[in-house]
């Protein structure tokens, strides 16, 4: 199995996890529920956005939605949110496209951003993240992702 950050923090926080592997190659959400057979209800993708007030965050939604930035600028207090472009992904969180992952990020001295999670996972007993490679899912408890994170529930989406 592979080490990642995101896999090095879960065993220090003595989480428990099923870690899952497959070849990435299109790096979508769809991608990952189809080749581990997984429903897409429970795969949560990270994504990294910018407030006007608040700066980097990120946000964790359902593959099966979509992010709607005006709910998560409403839950983090700010003005206005926007995707953070994909170049940006290493510099700001260690992480490619398709291997973002809300723990272990440590670059430039900061641990973590503010991080937001949709109020569906939390109907979830497990729910898969990526574990910070491309190709290597997490499914681990949303309860203990949200305490690892220091996350706020909200309600993130339109649908």
């Amino acid at each position: 199995m592979k080490r990642t950050k995101a896999l090095d923090a879960l065993a220090a926080a003595k989480v428990a996890h099923e870690v899952r592997e497959f070849e990435a190659s299109e790096f979508t959400a769809e991608e990952t529920a189809r080749e581990l057979g997984l429903p897409l209800s429970i795969l949560f993708k990270t994504l990294v956005v910018r407030g006007e007030r608040r700066g980097v965050m990120l946000a964790l939604v359902s593959g099966e939605r979509e992010l709607s930035l005006r709910k998560l600028a409403q839950a983090a207090g700010d003005k206005r949110v926007e995707m953070v472009d994909v170049a940006e992904l290493p510099r700001l969180t260690g992480y490619l496209k398709g291997g973002c992952s809300p723990l272990g990020i440590k670059v430039g001295g900061r641990t973590g951003y503010p991080t937001f999670i949709d109020a569906s996972a939390f109907s979830h007993e497990r729910i898969s993240i990526s574990a910070g490679l491309r190709g290597v899912q997490v499914l681990l408890d949303p309860r203990d992702l949200a305490r690892l994170t220091n996350a706020t529930k909200a309600d993130l989406t339109d649908a």
